[in-house]
Parts: structure tokens; C-alpha cells; sequence
């Protein structure tokens, strides 16, 4: 290998990091040659996130990040990549959310305590599109169960605001998924189960990456997996008596389910990049996933749930009891499929600049559906099961990104110099459901509830089409100033056809005292922009109050819809925020690596819902809403934490030993606001409070001969939990929890390997949800952990 075939292999790297905006990819680091000149840097170990400078390592880098590998991944038993990055990274937490609408099915993934929309995803280094659901306060971030486990080769987690890098949504950090471009076939089966004899599930991904000659590869990847639902609940009080009142019928035990729904998943994929001749490369790659879930919803009480038992004159001699004798609980459906496609050429012009344009295109659908229900209000007429309506989330990105190595004679190193350009349409829709779904019928004027019972579907009036457009350009510069201290800065202007313009910068810097010690830090501006769904949708919810058992309907409006104007809505605005960081980062020989980084996050103009308000009187009320809230920035935070990480690696006995330590501290509290959260206490408890503020991981991995044992201690801190009543909110604590992982794998030679293990081994439960007891429910829907118990799998590998 020549010496300029030795610095384009360098610079490889460099444009292998250029992302959408301004983002990182790993790809084209990954198809440097295996020279002896290349082989002296290990891809594992080199960072392609929140850098534009060739050869980072995580000791090099001038912010914190996380890798974890391929088998650090495949050591977790989730065939779910949310549950997989919750076990791996300290300050991410995902909640379970049964019962919770389509929470359900697309859990939040909270990084640093944020918004899940204040986390950037990205897949190859390019922006991974969000999902339609607007989710808890209309957050709305991507959905990361969509990407395969199979096709991951690794994982970098950027632990540091960089909006002025990647643009949009990287307050909290940026978690970029490398897909697998290696050469060779596996194939894994997996089985698993609760300790209570239900949750099975049943899992199997393959890949498989294929030469194209000598100048490119082709992988790809298919995942199924089928999970069948769990239940940690109680009968309910109210059914207990209904029993009693009612001898003659046979009233289910429970008569709702609380816990994991059922759900099944496909998802397939590719990962390609080939050469045309010595200066240009094709890559892209493609995922596509389609699945179906359903989850229980609170019942309804023939004693006691008038707007659906009552009888009138209206409708003679038609009865809900002769259809649903002992109430009912419906069944809450999803079907979703998802698409991500992403093309770009990349090469490099002379020894110094190198280039990459690329256009991408992702589209998130979900259709909604519910069972064994009822639009009361049309009587006889109603049917039993609708069709809600579907909500799609699509977004087109084009991006030319271009790197310029510049060599100065006063400095022993080039100056890395990134640029670039970034056009981004994302486009929001609902489209209606089935007319009885979302129908006030005759019997209304008797009190009879109108909608589909449960979850009411989306009418003409929700339904459309909305677009936001951006355009963005940015420089980010690394300056070497010494062998020991390197310095970073970024700056990036976006424009967005809803609300204007913004201009964000980072300042990094990073200092060794010795080759294996470094100080670092870095103070950054950032961004999250409003999306379409945010900014002009409308829907409505059902709910439970857990003092009266009584069905309560909230809407929450569109900004710019009259009622919520007349409410005091206005225009919704970007969220701000300031980052400061400063972190250690140490290794030795004896074995010893870890770092140590303290940060300080104040984000204003944060998103959420307004306060409830009741409809004033005169204003007409077709949907019978109880209360209306609406989007709107509410209020300001400030979160301060710390982040350490540890690791120790050594020969111990015949084998070698590797423990890894993680552990968060994170602390967010409300600054001031105008509404909700602000000035509402129940509100604002529930935002402070119901994350752990502490959640930490210690792990120990020895490995001797075939053999291999892998040990975890899991830990989470105390957290408050609320009822969710209309009115009235019920707060309770809960104290830390720990749970212990244990995994045991043999490998029977080089193409198959065993596992064993259970999750949760001594089948630990938090303390029982006391306030939730009257709709028998046990353990905390909002738990920041599984609460399900032991959960005991088996895993078979084939590799060839």
C-alpha cells in the first residue's frame, strides 16, 4: 500500500462520519482494505459518531461516547432494541406502558431524563425516521423496535448535545446503529418464558453478507418474533361485587388484563456498498418491518356504566346487557408497517477532500383497530368492531457532505474541515376511520356515549395531510493545536417553512496530561423543532378514574384550532437548550479504562400539553369531551447529572475476566413556565419524579475454553408514579429496585452455540401499585422496568 493510498484510507474514514447535516456513518470506514497499514487500528474500537476526524477512538473523542459490540448486543435476550439499549446504556430508560393506548406498542426510549423526541436516531450514520404516534406530552421519536437486532454489528451512543453536528432533535445525545456488512452467515432461534407460565416468545433472525467480488458486499437480514401476552392483575373490586349482585352469570376472572400485549413482528433488510473503480463507492440499505398487536382496555361495569347500559325509548327493546351480560373490555389493535431506504455515492477528489451525497426516504403507518366494543349512541345499529383510522409519519432527506484534510505548517497534524447541506420534507397524515367509530348517534340525546367505546376513531375533521420543510447548512472544524490538545467547533443554520430560522454552535475541547489520561468538554446550542403531527393534529382519548371507575373523555386540540385558540393557544415554537460538559477519561495497562462526565442541560420552550380546561358554556361539544388541552411550549428545565463508566479486563485462572461498570445520575426540575407543568402540582410531580434519578449496571463476563458466564446487577433508583385521573391525581412512591441477569453459553465448536439464562433470576417484584387496586391492577404500568418476573430463555447460534 503506497503512502497516499495509506492517507486516502485515512480520509476514508473522515468522509465515512459525514451524516445527514452533518451526522456520522461508519460505512465507509468499515470497507477500508485489510493492509497492514489499515490493520493497525481496530474498527471495533473507532468512532464514527459526533466526530468528522479520521482515527477516533472512544479515549480520543471530545465528548462521551458509548459503543457497545455485536456480541455485547446479542448478550441481551429482548428481541426489542429498546429493551436492548435500556439494559446497555445507563441514562436510557423504556417504560412498558400496558394499557396505555399505542404506548403500548411504541415505547418512549428516555435518554438523560428528556423527551424521547430530544434523542437523535440515527442507522448508518443517517437520520432514522420517528414514528406517527405522538406519545406521552406529544412526544414523538422514532420507534426503535423497527430495527433488527440480527443486522446490528454495533452500537455508538453520543452522550452530549450536538444539534449544531446533526440539526434537530440532538439535545439529550445521538444513537447511531451500525448495520453488519461482514462476510459469512448466522442464524439464531430463541425461546423464552415467564416464571408464571405466560409471556412465550419465540425468535429468529438470520444474515447473511456476500462478497461482490473484491470491492463491495451485500448483507441480508430477516427477523420474526412472536410474543404472547402477560397478566399481572387482580379481578377488579367492582367486578368482585357485580359478581355477588349477579349469581346467575359467570363474570370472567379478570375481566381485563393488565401486561405485555400480544404481538408480532417481521422485519427484513439489506446493507449494501460497492465500488466503481479506485475513487467512488454506491452503498445504501434498506429496512422494512411489519407487524400486528393487541392489548387489553379497562372494563366497563354493567352496574355501573350508565352512557352505555342505559335503556330508552329511543332505541326499544334493545339492551347492551343481551350483548355483554358481564360487561365488556375492549381490545385495543395495531397494524403497522415501516420503511427506511437510503442510496448515496461517496469518493474522494485528490489526496484531501472527500464527498458524499446520499438521499434517504422513511414512512411509519399505523393502523389502529378495536374488538368487543360498542358505539352505544346508535343503538342496535352499532357494530361490535371498528376500524379507527391510521396515522403515517413520512420523511425525504438529501444530503452533500464533503471533508477537507488541511495540512498547516504550525500544526503536526491537517485540520479537519467538514461542510455541507441538508434539504428535509417531513409529511404528517390521518386518515378517518370506520363512520360508526367516531359517530354521535341517535342516542345521544338519551345520555348514550357516542364514538367506539374504548378508543374513539379518527373522523373527517382529524383527518389530513400536513408538511414542514427545512433546509440546512453547516462547518465543523477539528483543530489539532498540539500532539496533546485538540480543539472542535461547529456551527449550523437551519430554516423551516413552519416557524423560521435557527442557529446553533459547539464549542469542544480536549486535553491529555499523559497518553492515558485526558480532560474534555464542550458547551453547545441546540434544537428541536415542532413536527407536523404536533403542530396540527387533534385526538381524542378514554380513560378510567380510579376513584369514581367512571369513563372519562379528553381532546386534545390542534394549536391552531378556534376552541384552543379561544383557550389561549398560539403558535407553536422550536424547544432551545444549552449543554455544557466536562468529563475525565482515563486507561491503563493493567486493564483499567472508564470516564467520568458531568453535564448540565437548561431547555426552554419545552413541549407539552396545556392544562385541562372544561368546555365553556354555549360552546358546542359533539365529542361529550369532559376536558380539552392542547400543545403548547410550556415551560423551562434544567437537568444536571453524571455519567461513569469503568471497565477491567484480565487473565484470571485459565480464563479471562471483563467486568464493565455504568451508572446515571440524573436530576431535571422545572425552572418556570406559563401552564400544565409549571404551575399544576400534580403535573409537575409527575414530570420531576417519575423517572429514577439513579439507574446503574454492574456486569461480569468470564470466559474459559468454550465456556462462558455472564453475571449483571441491574439497579433503580426510587421514582413516583400518579393514577392519571381526570381530577384528583393519586401519587405513591416507590423505592429502589435490583434485579440480577444470569447467561450461560457454550460453544460446541465454531459453527454452534448454546445459551441459557434468566433475566430477573431471583424474580424480584416492586412494591404493588396500591392506588390502582380498583381496576386490578397490580405492579405500576409505569414502571421504568419489566414487572413481570423471571423470565427464563434458551438460545441456539449457527454460524458459517
Amino acid at each position: 500500500m503506497t503512502e497516499q493510498q495509506v492517507k486516502r484510507s485515512a480520509l476514508a474514514i473522515a468522509v465515512g462520519v459525514l451524516v445527514t447535516g452533518g451526522a456520522a456513518t461508519g460505512a465507509r470506514a468499515q470497507q477500508i482494505e485489510a493492509t497492514p497499514a489499515a490493520k493497525a487500528t481496530t474498527l471495533d474500537a473507532m468512532i464514527v459518531t459526533g466526530t468528522r476526524g479520521s482515527n477516533r477512538t472512544q479515549f480520543d473523542t471530545l465528548a462521551p461516547v458509548d459503543v457497545f459490540s455485536q456480541e455485547e448486543i446479542r448478550g441481551i435476550e429482548s428481541a426489542d432494541l429498546a429493551d436492548v439499549l435500556a439494559q446497555l446504556v445507563p441514562s436510557l430508560v423504556v417504560q412498558r406502558m400496558p394499557m396505555n393506548d399505542g404506548q403500548v406498542f411504541v415505547r418512549p426510549a428516555t435518554l438523560r431524563g428528556l423527551s424521547p423526541d430530544q434523542t437523535l436516531v440515527l442507522v448508518n450514520g443517517r437520520r432514522f425516521h420517528r414514528s406517527a404516534l405522538l406519545g406521552a406530552r406529544g412526544a414523538q421519536g422514532p420507534d426503535l423496535a423497527q430495527i433488527p437486532k440480527s443486522a446490528i454489528q454495533r452500537i455508538e451512543v453520543l452522550r452530549d448535545g450536538a444539534s449544531a453536528q446533526y440539526g434537530s432533535d440532538a439535545i439529550a445525545g445521538v444513537i447511531n446503529i451500525i448495520l453488519d456488512d461482514s462476510i459469512g452467515t448466522d442464524v439464531t432461534m430463541g425461546l423464552s418464558q415467564y416464571s408464571e407460565g405466560d409471556g412465550t416468545s419465540r425468535n429468529i433472525g438470520a444474515r447473511t453478507g456476500i462478497a461482490l467480488g473484491d470491492t463491495g458486499s451485500l448483507s441480508l437480514f430477516a427477523d420474526y418474533d412472536k410474543s404472547d401476552a402477560t397478566s399481572r392483575t387482580r379481578q377488579r373490586a367492582d367486578a368482585i361485587a357485580f359478581q355477588q349482585a349477579h349469581p346467575e352469570l359467570q363474570v370472567p376472572n379478570p375481566v381485563q388484563r393488565w401486561g405485555q400485549p400480544d404481538l408480532e413482528n417481521k422485519r427484513v433488510g439489506f446493507n449494501l456498498k460497492h465500488h466503481l473503480g479506485d475513487t467512488i463507492e454506491v452503498y445504501g440499505y434498506g429496512l422494512y418491518g411489519k407487524g400486528d398487536g393487541v392489548s387489553d382496555f379497562n372494563w366497563r361495569n354493567p352496574d355501573g356504566t350508565a352512557s352505555v347500559y342505559n335503556t330508552t325509548a329511543l332505541f326499544p327493546g334493545w339492551d347492551v346487557r343481551d350483548l355483554y351480560p358481564t360487561g365488556f373490555s375492549p381490545k385495543y389493535g395495531t397494524d403497522y408497517d415501516d420503511l427506511q431506504l437510503l442510496f448515496g455515492v461517496r469518493g474522494h477528489a485528490g489526496d484531501n477532500l472527500d464527498w458524499d451525497v446520499s438521499g434517504s426516504y422513511g414512512r411509519n403507518r399505523i393502523e389502529y383497530s378495536l374488538g368487543n366494543s360498542i358505539n352505544a349512541s346508535l343503538g342496535p345499529d352499532s357494530p361490535t368492531a371498528f376500524y379507527l383510522g391510521r396515522l403515517s409519519q413520512e420523511e425525504r432527506n438529501l444530503n452533500a457532505d464533503f471533508v477537507y484534510s488541511l495540512p498547516l505548517a504550525a500544526l503536526a497534524s491537517p485540520v479537519n474541515v467538514a461542510f455541507g447541506a441538508e434539504f428535509r420534507e417531513e409529511t404528517y397524515s390521518v386518515d378517518a376511520g370506520d363512520p360508526a367509530s367516531y359517530a354521535i348517534g341517535p342516542g345521544a340525546a338519551a345520555g348514550l356515549a357516542g364514538n367506539s367505546n374504548g378508543a374513539p376513531g379518527f373522523s373527517p375533521d382529524n383527518a389530513g395531510s400536513w408538511d414542514q420543510r427545512s433546509y440546512a447548512a453547516y462547518v465543523d472544524v477539528e483543530v489539532p493545536m498540539t500532539a496533546r490538545w485538540s480543539v472542535g467547533a461547529a456551527t449550523r443554520y437551519e430554516h423551516f417553512s413552519s416557524f423560521g430560522q435557527t442557529v446553533d454552535g459547539k464549542l469542544s475541547s480536549r486535553f491529555e496530561f499523559t497518553p492515558d489520561l485526558a480532560v474534555r468538554g464542550s458547551v453547545s446550542t441546540g434544537f428541536r423543532a415542532p413536527t407536523p403531527g404536533q403542530l396540527y393534529t387533534t385526538n381524542t382519548q378514554q380513560g378510567l378514574d380510579t376513584v369514581t371507575l367512571q369513563v372519562f373523555t379528553s381532546g386534545r386540540l390542534s394549536p391552531s384550532d378556534p376552541l384552543a385558540r379561544m383557550l389561549g393557544a398560539k403558535d407553536l415554537k422550536p424547544e432551545q437548550s444549552r449543554t455544557a460538559s466536562l468529563g475525565l477519561t482515563w486507561r491503563n495497562d493493567a486493564g483499567f479504562s472508564g470516564s467520568v462526565d458531568l453535564y448540565d442541560i437548561k431547555v426552554t420552550d419545552r413541549f407539552s400539553q396545556s392544562a385541562s380546561f372544561q368546555i365553556p358554556a354555549g360552546v358546542a361539544n359533539p365529542m361529550g369531551y369532559t376536558s380539552v388541552s392542547y400543545f403548547t411550549n410550556d415551560f423551562d428545565t434544567t437537568t444536571r447529572g453524571i455519567d461513569l463508566v469503568g471497565s477491567y479486563a484480565t487473565e484470571l485462572g485459565a480464563g479471562r475476566l471483563n467486568l464493565t461498570l455504568g451508572w446515571n445520575y440524573n436530576k431535571t426540575e422545572v425552572d418556570k413556565g406559563n401552564t400544565g407543568v409549571a404551575t399544576n402540582a400534580s403535573q409537575r410531580v409527575v414530570f420531576e419524579e417519575r423517572l429514577p434519578r439513579q439507574k446503574g449496571t454492574l456486569s461480569a463476563n468470564y470466559e474459559v475454553g468454550s465456556w462462558s458466564l455472564l453475571g449483571k446487577l441491574r439497579h433503580y433508583g426510587a421514582w413516583t408514579d400518579s393514577s392519571g385521573n381526570a381530577t384528583g391525581d393519586i401519587f405513591q412512591r416507590f423505592g429502589a429496585m435490583q434485579f440480577f441477569d444470569l447467561a450461560v453459553s457454550y460453544r460446541i465448536n465454531a459453527m454452534h452455540t448454546l445459551r441459557v439464562g434468566a433475566d430477573n433470576l431471583f424474580d424480584r417484584y416492586p412494591d404493588e401499585a396500591s392506588f390502582q387496586a380498583s381496576r386490578g391492577l397490580i405492579y405500576s404500568r409505569n414502571a421504568p422496568y419489566d414487572t413481570d418476573g423471571r423470565n427464563v430463555y434458551a438460545e441456539y447460534r449457527l454460524s458459517f
